[in-house]
């Protein structure tokens, strides 16, 4: 495997070899040598690792291959060798991801930091909930405002600056952190043949929602454009769908017909959609269509594929009643499971896109909660 990769004592950097190499050598007010622990840690078995009395506050992960690393990144490494507190462990591949936090649960961080877009936070999701290398306590997960994408950053307050976030989770880490720690649920999303390792999230788009997104992916961001106004053209693109039916090579596909089963209640819903999104997020992006819902439940919103359908869903957000209305062919449904089938229909979880097929469906359930640190109101 390229990239970082235990070796005795160190961790290998892609950017600049050993752990013990890029941390400082400086006792800070805490009395840490972050090179020694590196090493240290690194060394001992995981139940002695708990006995040390300095190790890093914070252990960061960073994805250099995410979009919004690449002009960041540079000055994150610098910042992270000023500060002892701060674990740094780099990955080049997803497939890297869960060696890095075998890693870090033998630092046992007092918080999991991710610098990455929403695909690096599901696979980092997907590996703790997976591998228990944290037995019963996992640390409470932050996320950076990186990535192209950053819905799970927006939902926990996490914007602007990486560098100030790290900052702000430096002194609340030197504190009690109780009252900045909030459970999320998640989705475990299973494939057939894939049972016994879900993949974790928080967000899942399909059928319209899913196309456009991908369309975005594809098309959009190789333009070089601003991430503002690449989502904006993105915007415009999916409305001209949804609205005005237009079809043209340079706009999203239709979506292909889609079964979606509520198991709570028996329901189905079958057609072609224009947005199908399941979520257990609090927001999506500025606003928060699932308000006062309940809790530990999947949020399903399904608006099928007809300009009447987006406008009555539109208005119903608008007055506050989304989950409430009664608008002819928008669905919302609260459930513990949802299945997802269709003719070879993309759906997209955090950023990892999955097909799925008939006679295979996709298959949703809550995944137990963890904690996360949200960084404002």
């Amino acid at each position: 495997m390229d990239g970082m990769r235990p070796s005795g004592a160190s961790v290998w950097n892609a950017y600049s070899g050993p752990v013990r190499e890029f941390m400082p050598k400086v006792t800070g007010e805490t009395g840490f040598d972050a090179s020694a622990a590196a090493a240290d840690v690194l060394d001992c078995p995981p139940a002695e690792c708990v006995k040390h009395a300095h190790r890093p506050r914070i252990a960061l992960l960073s994805n250099p291959k995410s979009t919004g690393n690449i002009a960041q990144l540079p000055r994150i490494r610098e910042f992270c060798a000023e500060h002892p507190d701060i674990f740094h462990y780099e990955v080049e591949h997803a497939s890297q991801i869960g060696e890095a936090i075998e890693v870090i649960a033998r630092v046992r961080p007092k918080v999991l930091a991710i610098n990455g877009g929403d695909g690096t936070v599901q696979a980092a999701l997907t590996e703790i909930y997976n591998g228990g290398y944290f037995g019963d306590e996992p640390p409470p997960v932050a996320v950076l405002p990186s990535g192209k994408t950053n819905l799970i950053a927006l939902d926990l307050g996490a914007r602007g600056d990486p560098i100030q976030t790290l900052e702000r989770l430096i002194a609340l880490a030197r504190t009690d952190l109780a009252p900045y720690t909030v459970a999320r649920e998640l989705i475990a999303l299973r494939r057939p043949d894939h049972d016994d390792r879900p993949v974790i999230g928080m967000f899942l788009g399909g059928a319209g929602l899913a196309d456009t997104m991908l369309y975005c992916r594809d098309k959009i961001y190789p333009l070089g454009l601003p991430n503002g106004l690449a989502h904006v053209l993105t915007a415009i693109a999916f409305l001209m769908k949804a609205f005005l039916g237009m079809k043209a090579d340079f706009l999203p596909p239709d979506p292909t017909p889609m079964q979606v089963s509520v198991r709570d209640d028996g329901d189905q819903i079958t057609g072609r959609f224009s947005l199908l999104a399941v979520t257990t997020l609090e927001k999506l992006l500025i606003t928060n269509p699932f308000e006062g819902q309940r809790p530990g439940l999947l949020k399903l919103l399904a608006i099928e594929q007809r300009p009447s359908s987006m406008f009555g869903a539109i208005l119903a957000h608008l007055g506050g009643k989304l989950s409430r209305s009664n608008v002819r062919g928008v669905h919302f449904e609260e459930a513990n499971e949802i299945t997802i089938e269709g003719d070879s229909s993309r759906v997209i979880l955090d950023g990892e896109t999955f097909r799925t097929e008939r006679g295979r469906p996709i298959n949703l359930r809550p995944a137990q909660p963890l904690s996360f640190v949200k960084l404002a109101a």
